[in-house]
């Protein structure tokens, strides 16, 4: 029988040792937080998706970008593709299960907007083909997955992945990931907005006098106006 908190005592253990490695991300996650906030703040748009404890990951991170994490401010356009739950079964019965999320990143995707992938493996086939869509689509893509190198990371064009054989562990630091790229993005999102924003119309105020009215203009050879 394994003696009380040793399995604790292992989960931790293997959260700790991920922590390790994790702690040199910091420099990418909040490059990547800071684009996030640019991106959204100009109109574009997060596309995210990822297979069982991952879509849950995937989901929590748009319902923080939706709503908010800490503070009040403006919406932000996220998609978790899916919960789009008639949408992905339509698509597997009629197409199958690999093309669930390429589908739909090329019905919603536009240039500029960025996909974000879930994934313990870095294998999954509808993950793999999402990445290739958005890619063909002009979006940039991201992968969050498990130990590197994998097939997801290496399709994407930038990845974050989690040094854990432990796919549990994997998806715990992938809810720290959502944290914080969204702590990046709000720190960023004031500069983001400003640098969003059109500047105002440049003063058309005439610098002669302003005349009230309507101008008739008599042509009896004088050249003389008159106004009424």
């Amino acid at each position: 029988m394994m003696p009380e908190g040793g399995l604790l005592d292992t989960h931790l253990a293997n959260l700790a040792a991920a922590l390790v490695p994790y702690r040199g991300c910091e420099a990418q996650l909040a490059r990547w937080g800071a684009e996030l906030a640019h991106r959204l703040a100009a109109g574009g748009r997060l596309l995210v998706a990822g297979n069982g404890g991952s879509a849950a990951e995937a989901q929590h991170l748009t319902a923080e970008l939706v709503g908010k994490l800490r503070h009040d401010r403006q919406p932000l356009s996220a998609i978790a593709l899916h919960a789009e739950t008639s949408a992905v079964t339509a698509i597997a019965n009629d197409y199958g299960y690999a093309d669930v999320y390429a589908r739909q990143v090329r019905a919603h995707g536009r240039p500029g907007d960025i996909l974000l992938l879930l994934s313990t493996s870095g294998a999954s086939a509808n993950l793999l083909a999402a990445a290739h869509a958005g890619r063909d689509a002009g979006l940039t893509t991201w992968a969050l997955t498990g130990p590197a190198p994998n097939p997801l990371a290496d399709a994407c064009a930038d990845a974050l992945a989690v040094a854990s054989p432990d796919s549990q562990v994997v998806q715990e630091l992938h809810l720290v990931t959502s944290h914080l790229l969204c702590e990046y993005l709000e720190q960023e999102l004031p500069a983001a907005l400003a640098a969003s924003t059109p500047p105002a119309p440049a003063d058309r105020t005439p610098s002669g006098p302003v005349r009230a009215g309507v101008e008739v203009v008599l042509d009896g050879g004088t050249g003389q106006q008159v106004d009424a």
